[in-house]
């Protein structure tokens, strides 16, 4: 199957009349060895129903075709979303009817026409951790995937506890699985080329600690304990528990020590303190 490269993606933009923009944070990828390579570390094959937020002009979706898997494509700019299928049938046509678009902000999903199992995909880089973890909770048929971010973000969402960039969405990734990250991107494969390093990381899912109820207080302590996250718990907690006293008694009736820091903690400790607060 053709893949796109750098002069198929600049006449699709000049065609479209697409300048890429950072507030909708795109940068379209070039190089068909990355698409390939992402698909590969994506562990997709035929069959699969894979999830791609972001398709842009389509570098990744035909390279997630190419494995003969079905794609459903959310995509939140309308010209995009329109000239997707065109792209497809042009260059693939065998594939064409494997291709689902949705026109719609991730951010604003709440179901879709095909219930994927993987999600691969480059994200926006403004939106990247919302985006994820708005799907994580939204779309419970996913179980595995990779995603392309922002360097910095993506060692941030793979962090272990102890690490000085460990924090809120450390946390909040490891309540939906286990991250990991699987290999650098260089930012010559990029039209435009960003002023940012790129990481894959990838995922795998596993059964939520609790409801969405429990889910909702863990992510409100760690939203806490992050936001001063120079501050011990007690203190930091205060706020959640009524005052830095009763966070202490909280802290160690899930057995863990009032003058902890929030990277520190592992998602079952922020859970253990979720069941109190309930």
């Amino acid at each position: 199957m053709q893949l796109l490269g750098p002069a198929e993606i600049r006449e699709l933009a000049e065609l479209l009349d697409v300048t890429p923009t950072k507030k909708l944070g795109q940068n379209f990828v070039i190089d068909a060895n990355t698409v390939r390579r992402i698909v590969r570390v994506g562990q997709v094959s035929a069959g699969d129903v894979v999830l791609e937020v972001g398709p842009g002009l389509g570098s990744l979706t035909l390279g997630l075709l190419e494995t003969g898997a079905r794609v459903v494509a959310v995509e939140i700019d309308g010209r995009l979303a329109a000239q997707l299928p065109v792209t497809v049938e042009q260059l693939a046509p065998e594939a064409s009817d494997r291709l689902t678009v949705v026109h719609e902000d991730a951010l604003g999903l709440d179901a879709l026409p095909l219930a994927p199992h993987r999600l691969v995909a480059n994200l926006p880089y403004n939106v990247s951790v919302p985006v994820l973890l708005h799907l994580l909770q939204t779309l419970p048929s996913l179980v595995a995937g990779v995603v392309m971010v922002q360097a910095e973000v993506g060692r941030r969402i793979a962090a272990a506890p102890g690490s000085k960039v460990y924090g809120a969405p450390s946390v909040k990734a490891a309540w939906y699985g286990s991250w990991r990250t699987v290999g650098q991107v260089s930012r010559q494969v990029f039209w435009p080329v960003p002023n940012v390093d790129s990481i894959l990381v990838g995922f795998s899912k596993h059964e939520h600690p609790g409801d969405d109820e429990l889910r909702s207080r863990v992510f409100r302590i760690v939203d806490a304990a992050f936001g001063q996250r120079r501050k011990m718990l007690r203190q930091s907690l205060a706020g959640v528990f009524g005052s830095a006293q009763e966070a202490s008694a909280a802290l160690e009736s899930a057995g863990l020590p009032p003058t902890a820091r929030g990277e520190e903690l592992t998602v079952d400790d922020f859970v253990a303190l979720g069941r109190v607060v309930g």
